[in-house]
């Protein structure tokens, strides 16, 4: 008789919890970029994603013509706002304050822009956004460098979750300096980390997921590819098969080869 084939399974034990809401999928997907609102949905559908963000400063928000949000279903996915295109705090707080008062939501990642090439975040800027959109009830997720110090203080002042890239936007050369972000998940634990940015195929993807963190955010992966909508499903199996690699606990590196079958108890 053939024996049953176990699939493993996400439990509930594993759910990424983020400000005390649960989510299934570790993958968070953006809405840029895409040739139009079609294969926007397609490739959210293929991903898996709950979380979405939407950029506020680059979408129609009162609905007067066309608009991104209307392929992206509200009781299907949870819509985040992010404020890129701010080059400072107090841009990024009136954009915030201008998606939670339209309706979409309470939750936003917070992007300030520090430098036009590289699109690093100001981190100083990043850190006092967040401070105020704390007090004023926001769930607040900032997109940051792969500094531990600062991603310290956004804990600090109260961030929800701590968003490291892995390499400057729109860039997929995937997470660029393993070192630093693997010291930030060994010394960071108080709230989950996504990395947010940089990443390009699925491989990447798994390769973050393996070090340990919480999530990955994408946007430019899956819409710049070629087929959107295959990348999207390639970018959901490569962040499950790293969540599942990480759980399992990889085999312990060695200099020098050891025999997959024990030689102990062979006739010689």
């Amino acid at each position: 008789m053939e024996a049953a084939v176990l699939e493993p399974r996400v439990t509930a034990s594993d759910e990424l919890v983020i400000a005390g809401r649960s989510f299934r999928s570790r993958l968070f997907v953006g809405t840029g970029k895409y040739k139009d609102g079609p294969e926007t949905a397609a490739a959210l559908d293929a991903s898996g994603a709950e979380i979405v963000t939407v950029a506020v400063r680059r979408v129609n928000l009162d609905r007067s013509r066309e608009s991104l949000l209307d392929y992206i279903d509200p009781k299907r996915y949870f819509l985040m706002p992010n404020t890129a295109g701010c080059y400072t705090a107090e841009e990024a707080i009136r954009a915030a304050m201008l998606a939670r008062e339209v309706g979409l939501s309470d939750w936003v990642k917070i992007e300030v822009i520090g430098d036009q090439a590289t699109l690093y975040p100001d981190v100083q800027a990043t850190v006092e956004a967040t401070r105020v959109l704390v007090k004023e009830g926001f769930t607040v997720l900032p997109y940051t460098t792969d500094d531990i110090v600062f991603a310290k203080r956004l804990i600090d002042v109260g961030a929800a979750a701590v968003m490291p890239l892995g390499a400057p936007i729109g860039t997929g050369l995937g997470v660029a300096n393993p070192y630093t972000l693997r010291m930030m998940r060994e010394l960071i634990t108080e709230v989950p980390l996504v990395v947010d940015a940089g990443l390009g195929v699925a491989s990447d993807a798994a390769f973050a997921m393996e070090m340990g963190f919480d999530a990955v955010l994408l946007n430019t992966a899956i819409a710049g590819a070629s087929n959107p909508v295959l990348m999207a499903s390639a970018m959901k199996k490569g962040t499950e098969a790293g969540r599942e690699s990480y759980l399992a606990g990889r085999m312990p590196k060695k200099l020098y080869a050891s025999a997959s079958s024990p030689m102990d108890g062979i006739s010689r």
